[in-house]
């Protein structure tokens, strides 16, 4: 394995394990039963992320350009990039963080508008969406394609955790005027 594939490999890792710590010490939310469709998407989640972990061991299939220095260096400054944004807000959430399938609002939940929150509404899915764009691009796949497809997936997520925000978060509309979704000054 190369180095650029460990590399990719070692962040993927590094994510995971974020989460799950963080996760850990996040404060204890009533979960509904669980449904069959949370079962599913989780299932699905954990399939995607062994199948990108897969990616990073096995040798590529299909490859994008016949010469792919340059996408591959384009590739891991957006890996690098996107991993830091997730890690960085998933830290800032701190407690204010919810778990996706079982999203709500918490009584000591309060709008967290610092750091990079202070620039974007959404910096996991953007870090998530620029790590698996640049996770690709490094590995010369043609799975850039099924990455870029998720951002359509991604903005309807977002739309329907900020219609919960703003109806049960007070100062959440007001942080929302302010802020972009998901790229500073623009979007």
């Amino acid at each position: 394995m190369d180095p650029l594939h460990i590399y990719l490999l070692l962040g993927l890792v590094a994510h995971k394990l974020v989460w799950e710590v963080l996760k850990r010490g996040a404060p204890a939310q009533t979960k509904p039963p669980v449904s069959l469709r949370t079962k599913l998407v989780k299932a699905v989640k954990v399939a995607i992320l062994l199948g990108i972990m897969a990616q990073t061991v096995l040798p590529n299939f299909l490859p994008l350009l016949d010469n792919p220095e340059t996408i591959r260096i384009v590739g891991a400054v957006l890996f690098t990039a996107g991993l830091a944004v997730a890690i960085a807000a998933r830290l800032e959430l701190g407690k204010n963080w919810s778990d996706i399938e079982v999203a709500g609002v918490l009584k000591e939940h309060s709008v967290v508008s610092g750091g990079i929150y202070g620039l974007i509404r959404h910096p996991i899915y953007t870090g998530d969406l620029l790590l698996l764009i640049g996770l690709e691009l490094a590995l010369n796949s043609w799975g850039v394609v099924l990455a870029l497809a998720l951002m359509p997936i991604v903005l309807r997520q977002a739309i329907r955790e900020e219609g919960k925000l703003i109806q049960n978060l007070p100062g959440y509309d007001l942080y929302c005027r302010r802020t972009k979704r998901f790229l500073p000054f623009v979007a």
